[in-house]
């Protein structure tokens, strides 16, 4: 049986989608790609609006590739008496685990250990009972089961890797896990798939403006070099951390200012600790998790100021010092540098406050109106993507003329599936017949599955077709070589760091950051995309000195050593602003 092609952008679709952002107003042109601009694309299509989205570099490229991976209520802010956002986000964690993306958001299950037996167990079970109950405020069941109170015996058999000093005893709860990146691009192509057009590698270098009202942008073509301008009735700016920059733009006073937070994140190989479950562990300043990764374990992250490149975030051993330091407090085996696999930087957009600490600063988000035709929406969580789109889509409506504002409905996106969850759960009983198809085994049919859902057909098809795609990347044992064709034909992957980073994630599941496997990629991606040698052989000397450059950096002692040695790096390979 042959089903229909999956919706597509690539290349095409973006040259189609500039054409068409180039020859007509748009009613709304959104500015940026990340969790938040894609999500905003799609409340305003799926509202009727003729919409257009412009990124710089690609989906997820900044912040929201580079989170915890974790769809989650933010269990600590009950501490904070932060009890509205906490509601929100469990509300939006159970849409998306049972609604929107359950092929993509699944449940995960987390041991918070105690050290003593009665105040801090009755402390902490207090807050999960809370944690669970407000879970139900939503108006939807939570999607997930309730915590548990365990004995120490019962902790030490789920987790043999714990120290035994570490705990007398503790509870387990369920969060929600992502891939962060690999949602963004489905939830872009989604919004495609809604009328949406989309084209990134586009930078906004200047907005329009018809006397004090703000009518469009001009930005560059970053494939081409050529400049162009986009005109229309409403901008909506969701620029992560680089809102102060759009906020320059506009000539906003700055009413509110967005401080950047680096959190860092380090793998490790699954059998280095040896447990059922992830972890939850406090520390002075804020938590640590220990979160499963497929055959790894993601551990972090820190919580620190960053006042360099918003661009280029990167780890120093000082950072990985600290996770490793931290982690080892409760190991029975301790970790060291040469148990990490990868390493992982990204910054957090936190809205600044009387603070000095950014773990203290807002994880809510504000929407505003600086100039007439355009709205900024800034800070939030991932996981309330979809309100901050709402919110930002409401007031830009209500800003359009009079006759047009009047015929647009409210926010439907409750309602709206991501591509790939309709028909998921029959792909799922499927599983025998992919396997039998394409000679692969259960663990990898139930990974394909959770990265493409129902619309693993096509991936079946293509190694159908030529069964050599089905041959792993060099340097892992699960990425297959049909998930870059996948990538290059169907999710816009332009560039060689679009598939290594953020379609697959092998830049921080290999040691070498997937510099092996560069060369094999490439030629995939070219052989789709009709690349000629120059353009392959450039493409694998540019993704080698950014690996290498992040290697560097992660050497060194702090934050400005690290970014001098990136840049160093980087710079002398593919010159200045060679990856903006």
């Amino acid at each position: 049986m042959t089903a229909a092609s999956p919706f597509a952008i690539n290349e095409e679709t973006r040259a189609r989608a500039l054409e068409v952002m180039t020859s007509e107003e748009l009613d709304i042109l959104v500015v940026g790609a990340g969790i938040v601009g894609t999500g905003t694309a799609l409340d305003a299509a799926t509202r009727g609006l003729n919409v257009g989205l412009l990124e710089a570099r690609d989906f997820a490229s900044g912040t929201s590739g580079l989170s915890s991976k974790l769809v989650h209520g933010g269990i600590r802010y009950l501490e904070q008496l932060n009890f509205g956002l906490v509601r929100e986000a469990l509300a939006e964690r159970g849409l998306l685990l049972q609604h929107i993306a359950p092929h993509l958001v699944t449940p995960i299950r987390f041991l918070y250990p105690v050290n003593h037996h009665v105040w801090e167990r009755a402390y902490i079970g207090a807050g999960m009972m809370l944690y669970d109950g407000m879970s139900y405020l939503g108006g939807r069941l939570p999607g997930v089961p309730h915590h548990r109170h365990l004995s120490k015996r019962q902790i030490m058999m789920a987790a043999p890797g714990l120290a035994e000093h570490a705990t007398v005893g503790g509870m387990t709860y369920y969060d929600g896990h992502v891939d962060d990146a690999r949602y963004a691009a489905t939830l872009a192509r989604t919004a495609a798939h809604y009328g949406a057009h989309l084209a990134t590698r586009t930078f906004v270098s200047e907005l329009l403006r018809d006397g004090d009202r703000v009518v469009g942008v001009r930005a560059r073509d970053n494939m081409t070099g050529k400049m162009f301008e986009v005109r229309a009735k409403q901008v909506i700016v969701a620029a992560g951390v680089w809102t102060s920059t759009l906020q320059d733009m506009i000539g906003d006073p700055e009413t509110f200012e967005v401080r950047m937070s680096k959190g860092v994140h380090i793998l490790v190989e699954k059998e280095k600790f040896h447990s059922l479950m992830g972890l939850l562990l406090r520390t002075e300043k804020s938590v640590l998790f220990v979160i499963p990764w497929g055959r790894f374990w993601i551990i972090g992250t820190t919580d620190t100021a960053w006042t360099l490149d918003a661009a280029h975030p990167v780890a120093t051993r000082a950072d990985i010092d600290y996770i490793l330091g931290h982690i080892n407090k409760v190991v029975s085996s301790p970790l060291t540098h040469d148990d990490v696999v990868g390493v992982y930087a990204g910054l957090r957009p936190l809205l600044a406050g009387d603070s000095d600490e950014t773990s203290k600063l807002s994880r809510e988000h504000i929407v505003s109106n600086p100039a007439p035709g355009v709205t900024i929406v800034a800070g939030g969580k991932w996981t309330t993507y979809r309100v901050m789109a709402e919110d930002a889509v409401d007031p830009a409506v209500n800003d359009l003329p009079l006759a047009l504002a009047a015929r647009v409905p409210a926010s439907v996106t409750a309602k709206v599936s991501l591509l790939g969850a309709d028909g998921y759960p029959a792909a799922v009983n499927r599983r025998a017949e992919w396997a039998r198809r394409t000679g692969l085994g259960s663990y990898q049919i139930t990974r394909l599955l959770g990265r493409y859902g129902s619309e693993i057909e096509a991936i079946v098809e293509l190694i159908e077709a030529q069964p050599a795609l089905a041959t792993t990347l060099p340097g892992t044992k699960d990425y297959r070589e049909a998930e870059v064709v996948f990538a290059a034909r169907y999710e816009m992957a332009l560039h060689l760091d679009d598939v290594l980073m953020r379609r697959t994630r092998l830049v921080f599941e290999s040691r070498d950051r997937a510099i092996q496997a560069a060369d094999r990629t490439a030629a995939l991606m070219a052989a789709e995309l009709g690349w000629d040698t120059a353009r392959t052989n450039k493409e694998i000397a540019d993704y080698t000195a950014r690996a290498t450059a992040e290697l560097a950096a992660e050497q060194t002692n702090n934050d400005a050593e690290a970014e001098a040695a990136w840049h160093q790096a980087a710079d002398a390979a593919v010159g200045k602003d060679g990856f903006a």
